[in-house]
């Protein structure tokens, strides 16, 4: 490996049977470094979009992880599981389906914002063990319901065979959607399979498989990497001179009255300074007045 320390996106295509953390392994052979991470699980049973993060623009993650994600999901109804998808045990049957009618009805009240359960089987943390920890070990735990939003949902299918393309906020679990569907509809309703199309700007044609990956040199690899200031290039610019970009670095916040600009309070800004790309500010009301500050350093 070269002296270049890689940093940026990578668009992966997962494929189906192999986790997130597999992927991650992966790249982090491939580049050479133990600073990677993703922005949003995929489970075993799907494919599609994962976005990883290589190096300093680690960093990134947090501001990925809020942006809206694009599905596609098949459902298969008159079937529960304890997993909420057809990987698991069974818990219920039925042969008496609605029709196609009152599946479209029931899936389209689903838009909008609503209160969700997380999945027991999910990688979500309670003292320090994921739930699906516990739900292998047959033990059942309280969750609390967190508000998520479908922002569109589009379906067909018939008898018990139906495909969804889903735009959701983050922290949406579509495996408990299906399941949530197929409560209002009576009949019971599982995950079949989910495939992620987008996450934000991001999309799946400009992913690429593991093989792909494998098959390239530490040059190809390396020119493949979407830096920070691309992957936030549609946040508005903030160019500060040199004086204003030392007082930015150090912590201090930036008055927008010294530098002309107005933006709203609570907008994200992509900061540059005489070598580029700084990191992300963001606006905030001071005593003095509106003021934007760094809230991710990229250098």
């Amino acid at each position: 490996m070269s002296d270049i320390t890689p940093s940026g996106l990578i668009l992966i295509d997962k494929p189906e049977g192999v986790t997130s953390f597999d992927v991650v392994r992966k790249i982090k052979k491939l580049y050479g470094t133990n600073r990677v991470g993703h922005t949003g699980t995929l489970d075993p049973l799907a494919t599609g979009l994962l976005c990883v993060l290589i190096g300093p623009s680690v960093k990134a993650s947090d501001c990925l992880l809020s942006e809206e994600k694009t599905y596609v999901a098949g459902m298969k109804l008159g079937i529960t599981t304890d997993t909420e998808d057809i990987t698991g045990k069974v818990l219920s049957e039925c042969k008496e389906l609605p029709t196609k009618e009152d599946v479209v009805k029931a899936a389209k009240s689903f838009v909008g914002e609503y209160m969700q359960i997380p999945p027991m089987y999910s990688a979500i943390k309670l003292n320090g063990k994921k739930l699906y920890e516990y739900a292998r070990d047959g033990i059942e735990i309280q969750r609390e319901p967190r508000k998520v939003e479908i922002l569109n949902l589009d379906i067909d299918g018939n008898n018990d065979e139906y495909i969804m393309n889903v735009s959701c906020s983050k922290g949406t679990y579509i495996r408990t959607l299906c399941s949530d569907i197929g409560q209002k509809l009576g009949c019971g309703a599982v995950m079949s399979s989910l495939r992620r199309t987008s996450c934000g700007s991001f999309n799946i044609d400009n992913a690429l498989t593991l093989d792909t990956l494998e098959k390239m040199d530490e040059e190809q690899r390396l020119s493949l990497l979407i830096k920070p200031n691309q992957i936030f290039s549609y946040l508005p610019k903030v160019n500060l001179s040199i004086f204003f970009e030392k007082l930015c670095l150090n912590g201090c916040e930036i008055y927008q009255k010294k530098i002309n600009t107005n933006f709203e309070v609570d907008e994200k800004v992509g900061v540059y300074g005489s070598e580029g790309f700084i990191g992300i500010g963001q606006v905030s009301e001071y005593e003095q007045g509106s003021a934007i500050k760094l809230v991710t350093r990229f250098i």
